[in-house]
């Protein structure tokens, strides 16, 4: 006993190490899976033809990777150090009887394999979507015709690792990294690293649940993973009886291109997406809207800068693309000298173009700019995440093994938010995303379908870049060819359709024309060879239709738009708080409840396939 005049501490020889303060909060998750029947679930349909990590199950390591989430320790090694004294009490919670060691839990995620990672995924979107939730409860956006919307967010996050310098030399062998399997060289965007890994995540925006994780090395599949995201997303709204229609999901720039939109497209899911490229500025009816005066003038949050917005309307992006609404904002470009993060610099202005599907009468353009930027809430989410969870530490550096515990991580986030809202019984929260407003008056016409296209333009670039002949030093002449400045003729080689509303005529010169070597080091590009003769090209777009009827559409008043959702992180962070504070006794019982008992081992020759190979 230590004497103070305040207090009385006693101490002991006896060595009694304290409970972890995370020991309630796996006792009460692993009670409710017990109840729901997923242990036996996890015991029966995840299996692994195994290689050697002992007499050990997939449940006891699933065990592992569901407590290690919880916890919130920083390492496995944190965490194996800090169960330790109670390791026995740990796994009897999981029904199971002792705790596998690291190296064996290093063994089994090196050896999970597709068939395995695709059952825990399963169980992952068949429980952990509707446990605890309602078709009222999962909240919701309502446009201005009072129509339901969930709104679901797709977006790839970039995990960079470091690799030192290693040497090489003919004498010396061929290196090998134990991040080639997980990781390969890409986009590190703002990381510091040398290789990365590319995992691709969906939010329900609503509930702050998440809906999947589809991962891969270095810049990753994208048009891949976001099939798989929409198939998730598919099932998501099935469990709860929606059509895809009733899916908005928001994506970036990334998916701005005409491949991604059809497959969203194809889904039958409606989008918001800022486009990859600028070529539809030069469409006839964008280059018509940009003429006139802009649809909306909205500031930008946090800053007084104006932002003009344009609807241009619904145009067929690509031959096999149906067609989508396209809006384009611009602002007034920033000094020169000073970089333009996103957008396209055409004179004074800098533009940014969005694409998307929802109705005119249900969104205004103000109202879709809005909704592409309320993904910040999206950022807000992943680095919720990286406090309380941190997926991205290294468990396996395996691919299938690390996208394992990153499901196991996301279920214990959406555990903590079906549970936390049957404990605090927190009501919906709604918001008015948008006030009414009325449509602006629209001069509506019918255009005659007759294609005209403007003069041929040259093209400069060339002349701008390398200082060299340009376009406009090579004469057309009326047999339809062209006279370089040292006399010789360049003839049309083709005109193609580059797109919908633009064509190209190419000019070649015959090899022989271009051995001149007074005017060669002024025409040709530097480093061109001998058997490369000039090129030239012009381009023509199409006019816009001629307009034959014009009437002007009168405004329509149009409702608000709702938003509805829960408190995401009150939820999580309070049920945390909440079992962190509660104190923990551990006593040992005498009889021992029932033990989750998997299927029988196959045969022993397929067991030892892996020691054998």
């Amino acid at each position: 006993m230590i004497p103070n005049a305040c207090i009385q501490v006693h101490t002991s020889p006896v060595d009694r190490p304290s409970v972890p303060v995370w020991f309630a909060e796996v006792v009460i998750i692993v009670q409710h899976l017990a109840a729901s029947g997923l242990l036996d679930g996890f015991a029966h349909e995840v299996r692994l033809v195994r290689g050697r990590f002992g007499s050990y199950e997939p449940i006891d390591f699933l065990a592992l990777l569901i407590g290690y989430a919880i916890s919130g320790e920083r390492t496995l090694a944190d965490f194996f150090e800090r169960i330790e004294p109670f390791e026995t009490e740990f796994m009897a919670l999981f029904g199971r009887r002792c705790l596998p060691h690291r190296s064996s839990l290093s063994r089994f995620l090196a050896d999970v394999d597709r068939p395995c990672l695709e059952a825990f995924r399963a169980l992952f979107q068949h429980h952990a979507f509707t446990d605890g939730w309602t078709l009222e409860s999962i909240g919701g956006l309502w446009d201005r015709q009072g129509h339901r919307c969930i709104v679901f967010d797709v977006d790839a996050t970039r995990q960079a690792a470091r690799q030192r310098a290693l040497p090489c030399g003919p004498e010396l062998p061929a290196t090998r990294r134990r991040l080639d399997a997980v990781c390969a060289p890409g986009y590190t965007g703002r990381k510091r690293g040398e290789v990365v890994r590319t995992r691709t995540v969906a939010l329900q925006m609503h509930t702050r649940q998440w809906i999947g994780i589809y991962a891969g090395r270095g810049n990753g599949d994208y048009q891949g993973e976001l099939a798989l995201a929409l198939r998730a997303i598919t099932t998501y709204l099935g469990l709860f009886a929606f059509t895809p229609e009733v899916a908005l999901v928001r994506l970036d720039g990334q998916y701005g291109d005409t491949v991604a939109i059809a497959q969203l497209i194809g889904a039958g899911v409606h989008l918001v997406t800022r486009a990859r490229g600028y070529r539809v500025l030069e469409h006839p009816q964008v280059q018509h809207v940009l003429a006139h005066s802009p649809t909306a003038r909205v500031s930008r949050v946090n800053s007084d800068e104006m932002v003009e917005l344009f609807d241009g309307g619904w145009l067929q992006l690509d031959g096999e693309v149906p067609q989508t609404r396209v809006i384009v904002a611009r602002h007034h470009a920033p000094e020169p000298g000073k970089r333009i993060s996103v957008g396209k610099r055409i004179g004074e202005w800098v533009y940014e173009v969005f694409i998307t599907t929802l109705p005119v009468d249900g969104y205004l353009v103000e109202d879709v700019l809005d909704l592409h930027h309320g993904r910040g809430a999206f950022e807000a989410v992943l680095a919720d995440e990286d406090v309380e969870e941190d997926p991205d530490r290294w468990c396996s550096y395996t691919q299938c093994g690390q996208e394992l515990w990153q499901i196991a991580c996301q279920w214990v986030w959406n555990l903590r938010l079906s549970l936390g809202q049957a404990l605090q019984k927190a009501e919906l929260r709604e918001i008015e995303w948008a006030s009414p407003a009325k449509t602006p008056p629209v001069l509506l016409t019918i255009e005659e379908p007759v294609e005209e296209y403007r003069p041929w333009e040259w093209a400069t670039a060339f002349e701008r870049a390398t200082g060299r002949f340009g376009a406009d030093a090579f004469i057309l002449q009326e047999d339809g060819k062209l006279r370089c400045p040292a006399g010789a003729s360049l003839w049309l080689s083709e005109v193609r359709q580059e797109n919908a509303f633009t064509q190209r005529a190419v000019y070649l010169a015959y090899q022989t024309d271009c051995q001149c070597r007074s005017l060669r080091e002024r025409c040709l590009a530097k480093g061109a060879k001998g058997n490369r003769a000039r090129r030239v090209s012009a381009v023509r777009r199409l006019l816009p239709p001629r307009a034959s009827v014009a009437y002007e559409q009168k405004p329509i008043l149009l409702g608000p738009i709702r938003w509805v959702d829960v408190a995401g992180r009150a939820l999580r962070r309070n049920w945390t708080t909440h079992w962190h504070r509660q104190h923990v006794e551990i006593i040992p019982l005498v009889d021992c409840s029932k033990k989750v008992s998997p299927p029988p081992r196959p045969a022993r020759a397929v067991r030892s396939h892996y020691r054998w190979s």
